[in-house]
């Protein structure tokens, strides 16, 4: 037998291609993580309610279905939060709620608008399906229900190359024509609507109110000549939810709050109650902060020795296009934890933060890298700067190298996910002490 066939693939990448199948929208994302927590023992609070924290104690908050954040009191009185940040949802197409296009010659399409900046032609000639969430009208108000409909629904099909000659000269798409999926053909087909309301239990007319998109139905695979690299929808960036939850679940206790967050809309902007600008984080360090009886001095002191990672993947060199890379900083895959660098602070790594983080992985024995744009392409933004608009801490940007960012399949590196586990259980066991300006004492 091949050595290469015959190599054991690692646990942690299994449980992340079922991780990710579990999510195919981020409301799925968001409720596998608190299936997770709970069976670890988290409590679920409601922010609509009075919370009695108590040392010692775990729990987890939601917000929106789409976003959660987790932490965990120290026996002891805590003297810093350690919070880590990634994002649940991904580049996909939402479905409109008046979402049938009968064509005149029998074909039945959906309408949809794109979400997120995505790259087009890797969601055609493939099986697609839609999940996300319905709002259900019962008798005493309404209910909000979790939705996938888990078969081969629907495919976007290109057009023949003998149609378009030019197909492969720079191709490009429009949304509004281009990318409608095809779902049935004839007078007699069974409506999306009917579809959606029975995987949700309930009669059409009770729904009332529909959030769902595409999602990519092709299952996780490990290749390569050595089995050295994984494929998978939504990488950026479950792989990064993934990664710090492991971390998180696994560490021990340190002087410091541990938290997790997962915030949505990080492909649109985090401008939304439950992303990344809204007040979600700061609401919590807030009302933790009261339940012990400090003041706001106090939790403002608290924040001098906290620290965020921002985990958001990377782009790895690119084996057909090296020459998009930067000329000395080269990230490649399976090479150890990005960290990202900007100078026009679209990430948020600075000296300090970065220094801190390294010194981190050294403890865990974890590799990093150095990522920064090629100076004449710029890059996208993430999570760090935009949660610094309500917390203000040190902060440094990470990730794990991927090719094809925003592909509706992505390509990373099999023993990335193992460095990002090790380093954010190192993370998470660990508190940052401001010992006077610029000076800092990891314990």
């Amino acid at each position: 037998m091949n050595k290469a066939r015959s190599k054991k693939i690692p646990k942690t990448c299994t449980d992340l291609f079922d991780f990710i199948k579990k999510s195919p929208s981020c409301y799925h994302a968001i409720d596998t993580v608190k299936n997770t927590l709970i069976s670890n023992g988290y409590t679920l609070l409601c922010e609509g309610q009075n919370w009695n924290l108590s040392e010692g104690g775990k729990y987890f908050v939601i917000r929106n279905l789409s976003s959660v954040i987790a932490f965990r009191i120290p026996k002891s009185d805590y003297n810093g939060f350690m919070i880590a940040a990634s994002h649940s949802d991904s580049p996909t197409f939402r479905i409109k709620d008046a979402s049938q296009i009968k064509g005149s010659d029998g074909y039945v399409q959906l309408c949809v608008e794109r979400y997120g900046g995505m790259i087009y032609s890797t969601w055609l000639d493939r099986p697609l399906s839609a999940a996300g969430r319905v709002v259900v009208e019962t008798e005493n108000g309404i209910e909000t229900r979790l939705v996938n409909i888990d078969r081969d629904l629907l495919l976007i099909p290109n057009v023949a190359i003998h149609m378009n000659r030019n197909l492969n000269d720079n191709a490009s798409y429009n949304p509004a024509v281009d990318l409608l999926p095809l779902f049935g053909s004839g007078d007699k087909c069974t409506s999306f609507s009917q579809i959606v309301a029975k995987a949700a239990k309930t009669d059409k007319d009770k729904i009332i109110g529909t959030d769902m998109y595409l999602y990519n139905r092709q299952e996780g695979t490990v290749w390569g000549a050595d089995n050295e690299f994984i494929s998978a929808p939504r990488l950026d960036d479950l792989e990064c939810v993934f990664a710090t939850l492991e971390g998180f679940l696994e560490s021990d206790d340190s002087d410091s709050i541990p938290m997790l967050c997962v915030f949505d809309n990080e492909e649109v902007g985090s401008a939304t109650k439950q992303g990344a600008a809204s007040t979600f984080l700061s609401d919590i360090l807030t009302r933790i902060n009261e339940a012990f009886g400090k003041s706001a001095s106090e939790l403002k002191r608290t924040l001098s020795n906290s620290f965020l990672v921002s985990a958001d993947n990377a782009h790895a060199v690119h084996p057909n296009h090296p020459e998009y890379a930067d000329k000395t900083n080269r990230p490649v895959m399976n090479g150890g934890i990005v960290i990202k660098f900007s100078a026009a602070q679209r990430y948020t790594t600075d000296a300090v933060s970065n220094a801190l983080f390294r010194k981190l992985c050294d403890t865990a024995d974890v590799p990093v890298q150095i990522y920064t744009n090629r100076a004449d392409i710029p890059g996208g933004s993430t999570l760090g700067n935009i949660v610094m608009s309500q917390v203000s801490v040190n902060s440094v940007d990470i990730g794990l190298a991927q090719l094809a960012m925003h592909s509706s399949y992505e390509t990373a590196g099999i023993r990335d996910i193992d460095y990002l586990i090790k380093a954010m259980t190192a993370f998470f066991e660990k508190s940052i002490v401001c010992e006077d300006i610029g000076n800092y004492t990891i314990k």
